[in-house]
């Protein structure tokens, strides 16, 4: 199997340890891809150092800027060269800044555009960046991390957050049609109820209600983006991937005897 050996990834949104992805950072560097991370903050060097500097690189950047990803994709290219892979993870949670849950009547419009522009737009515009590339070499694989909150369910007080993820699958079903042909494949992945470093206690305690019993482990998902991301998963292209312990499978989510 010829997975991500020698491949050149990008990974956004990995500045935190215990976050979904730095755990595809360090699982794409351990099939024997060159991995570049990403995120809004200095500590992405700290993770650099962990996964170790030889075939990898970092760089601070602000994906909501079109200037600042342009100049990452150069520093990633001349690095590493030309990106194969793409993980599409940054949002809320990477981006340090904290929004209060409204309900969408209540809800201002910088909140709104705040929410679109740290997952969506800047998922948009990231792979806007690289896919020329990977269809001029023939190759390439998006993941955009999207989520069960959007595509499948919803949660009162998350309209904004619930539109973003739901918009990276409907962009990349028809990132997927127009670039099939080209040896692109792109698809999205849906976490559940995931313990991550910016996991609240309810979050962690809903996850206790899932069919598996527990909150999933951020490798678990990265798995699952190691695997849209190998060479083998060259027939799968415009699918979300649901990885929710089969929460969204049961009606009743609550304490039964």
């Amino acid at each position: 199997m010829a997975g991500v050996q020698g491949k050149v990834a990008l990974v956004t949104g990995a500045g935190s340890e215990g976050g979904i992805g730095f755990a595809t950072a360090r699982l794409l560097k351990a099939g024997g891809a060159k991995v570049a991370v990403t995120s809004t903050t200095s500590r992405i060097f700290d993770r650099l150092a962990e996964i170790g500097a030889e075939g990898s690189f970092a760089q601070e950047a602000d994906l909501t800027d079109p200037a600042q990803i342009k100049a990452l994709i150069a520093a990633v290219t001349k690095a590493l060269g030309p990106i194969d892979i793409l993980v599409n993870n940054a949002g809320m949670a990477q981006s340090g800044k904290s929004q209060k849950r409204a309900t969408l009547a209540q809800m201002t419009d910088e909140s709104w555009d705040f929410h679109l522009a740290i997952s969506l737009k800047s998922a948009f515009m990231t792979s806007r960046a690289v896919l020329p590339g990977m269809a001029k070499r023939g190759y390439g694989r998006i993941i955009h991390m999207s989520s069960v909150t959007g595509p499948l369910v919803g949660i009162a007080g998350s309209g904004a957050y619930a539109a973003a993820k739901a918009g990276m699958l409907g962009m990349a079903r028809v990132q997927a049609i127009e670039n099939g042909a080209k040896g692109i494949t792109v698809n999205c992945i849906g976490p559940g109820w995931i313990q991550t470093a910016s996991s609240s206690a309810k979050e962690v305690i809903a996850g206790r209600y899932t069919p598996v019993g527990r909150a999933g482990r951020p490798e678990e998902i990265g798995h699952v983006a190691v695997f849209l991301a190998s060479e083998e998963a060259s027939y799968i292209t415009g699918q979300l991937i649901t990885v929710d312990g089969g929460n969204t499978l049961q009606e009743f989510k609550v304490a039964l005897d």
